[in-house]
């Protein structure tokens, strides 16, 4: 595996295996994801949540089958935070997509091994751009993963955001009529998932700058106000562990574009 560019932390918690059960509910609070009880796992884990990506991507593949969510969680967060190397994020993205869909093979019950599924395609999509992936008919397969999150775990509050901006993605790209006929994609429908997201996940930064960006493009420039507010919400939040803080940076980067 050649070296992931590393995140520079701007201070914040450093968990170990004695302090990150205690933080777990708040941490997991958008994938749902279970407590491990396997010690390699929740070592990963702690090095996710530290923002070692690539070190707790690399314990996750080997503590076997019960790593493998969180070694896609640390790959898809690097590569869409921090990986500048085009095609280098398109590869992580399709192995994570790949693993994904050999852990439901091994773990059929598992939502997050649906859900990593879809949103590496998802983001995989973005960047080819979304009408190439729709071409490709990654779309369908987007929302398929989503649906079946969401039946084996109605409170994944990341499969609700991400579901949501699939179908403002759908909108936005292809137009309300094509994306209706075709995906499923509507409106109302994208607007209640972000709705249902931030309830479930409400202090989550990243679902914060997802939300204002599904908003403009569902709702047009008319709710440039409210999304600059959701911005300045996620720049105004409280990280609590990498992932957030990244989130943070992101929100505070657009506010000043």
């Amino acid at each position: 595996m050649a070296t992931w560019s590393p995140f520079i932390s701007q201070g914040g918690v450093r968990f170990d295996v004695t302090s990150l059960p205690t933080h777990w509910p708040r941490l997991h609070r958008g994938d749902a994801e279970p407590l491990p009880t396997d010690g390699d796992v929740l070592l990963a884990w702690v090095l996710f949540h530290n923002g070692d990506f690539q070190q707790a991507a690399e314990a996750g593949l080997q503590a076997g089958t019960d790593g493998v969510t969180v070694a896609n969680k640390a790959t898809s967060v690097y590569a869409r935070f921090l990986e500048k190397r085009e095609k280098t994020k398109l590869d992580l993205f399709l192995k994570v997509a790949a693993r994904a869909e050999a852990q439901q093979a091994l773990a059929p019950h598992n939502p997050n091994a649906f859900f990593w599924q879809a949103y590496a395609l998802s983001q995989y999509s973005q960047a080819i751009s979304v009408a190439k992936g729709m071409a490709q008919g990654l779309g369908n397969k987007v929302k398929e993963a989503l649906n079946q999150t969401i039946a084996l775990c109605p409170v994944h509050a990341d499969a609700h955001l991400a579901l949501a901006s699939f179908h403002a993605e759908a909108i936005d790209k292809v137009g309300a009529l094509i994306a209706s006929m075709t995906y499923g994609a509507k409106k109302e429908t994208g607007l209640a998932l972000f709705k249902q997201a931030l309830q479930l996940n409400p202090d989550s930064p990243v679902s914060l700058i997802d939300y204002a960006n599904g908003l403009v493009m569902l709702e047009g420039d008319k709710k440039i106000k409210e999304a600059t507010k959701l911005y300045q919400q996620a720049v105004a939040s409280q990280p609590q562990d990498a992932l957030e803080r990244l989130g943070v940076a992101l929100a505070r980067v657009e506010l000043q574009n």
